[in-house]
């Protein structure tokens, strides 16, 4: 039986997220082996290579990486858009993923959506159509019992942890809304994309250049490698590609692959012992993103 082009993009695009999974796992490890490795250098670090190497790429496929900087608002939007959403949705994530677990860091990111609707109706005034309100509600009791099993007088996970898988989620929504006046003047994804990486971590580097003394172990190596082309520039390309063919709706549906991903990965690979209100957290999350993906109207109409 042939597959349509459609279903071929489809599968690839659930190998990009849950390549995007996987990354956490290998960041996990990196810091489990190495002490003396941290969030901040290894986001400089993959920021520094994936960044330039997307670039590289922009340039040979005619993506003129440069042009953008010949005009002066566009020049300051990308600057934000490296500093404000790129820089925040990988350093705070990885930081998340150090002081906790990648399951607990990437399930936290998945609810950036929501901040996106809290700034539409705040700043722009877009009132939030029911489902958004439905969803958000969801998504928020599913971070309460991931933050805290339900009992209202403890936390599950340390303050720190849950302050930087919001912070986090918070990159997941500047991430998305900074670039869009950029994307809708013709510049492509990969020369807006590796330009963003390469400023955000060249800022981290200036902020506070990081350089901790490593052992001589080349599963670090190994591993660093794996968080740049599994966690970038393979999926990078994966999902952009992808949507060539199908609708961005569908890929959104395909995300819910990145979080059990790594929820799964935790558990087999990490010792990860996810209790049962972490699993009704994490579901309650992931379902009520996906709800904001689906045109439930038309849904309904088509299945009944």
């Amino acid at each position: 039986m042939k597959l349509s082009k459609a279903t071929i993009w489809t599968i690839w695009a659930i190998c990009a997220c849950a390549m995007w999974g996987i990354s956490s796992l290998f960041a996990k490890y990196i810091f489990q082996i190495a002490p003396a490795a941290n969030a901040l250098w290894l986001t400089q670090v993959r920021q520094l290579v994936s960044g330039s190497i997307l670039l590289i790429i922009s340039g040979f496929v005619g993506g003129h990486p440069l042009q953008i900087w010949h005009d002066r608002q566009h020049a300051i939007n990308l600057i934000a858009y490296g500093l404000f959403g790129m820089l925040p949705v990988q350093f705070c994530y990885f930081v998340a993923v150090e002081l906790g677990n990648a399951s607990i860091a990437t399930v936290m990111q998945f609810v950036g959506p929501f901040f996106i609707i809290f700034y539409l109706a705040l700043f722009r005034h877009q009132s939030p159509m029911r489902i958004e309100i439905i969803a958000s509600i969801v998504a928020f009791i599913g971070v309460f019992l991931l933050a805290t099993h339900g009992h209202f007088n403890h936390l599950a996970i340390t303050p720190a942890v849950l302050f930087w898988g919001l912070l986090s989620a918070v990159g997941v929504a500047t991430n998305t809304l900074i670039p869009q006046g950029m994307i809708k003047q013709g510049y492509s994804s990969l020369t807006l994309t590796g330009w963003s990486i390469l400023i955000s971590g060249i800022a981290l580097t200036i902020i506070h250049p990081a350089q901790p003394a490593l052992p001589a172990d080349p599963r670090i190596w190994w591993s660093v490698a794996a968080v740049i082309i599994i966690g970038t520039l393979i999926p990078f390309q994966l999902a952009t590609n992808s949507l060539k063919y199908i609708k961005a709706t569908t890929f959104s549906l395909m995300d819910a692959f990145e979080p059990i991903t790594a929820t799964l990965g935790s558990v087999l690979f990490f010792g990860v012992i996810m209790k049962p209100m972490d699993w009704l957290g994490s579901v309650l999350i992931i379902l009520a993103t996906l709800a904001l993906s689906i045109p439930l109207p038309a849904f309904f109409k088509k299945t009944l």
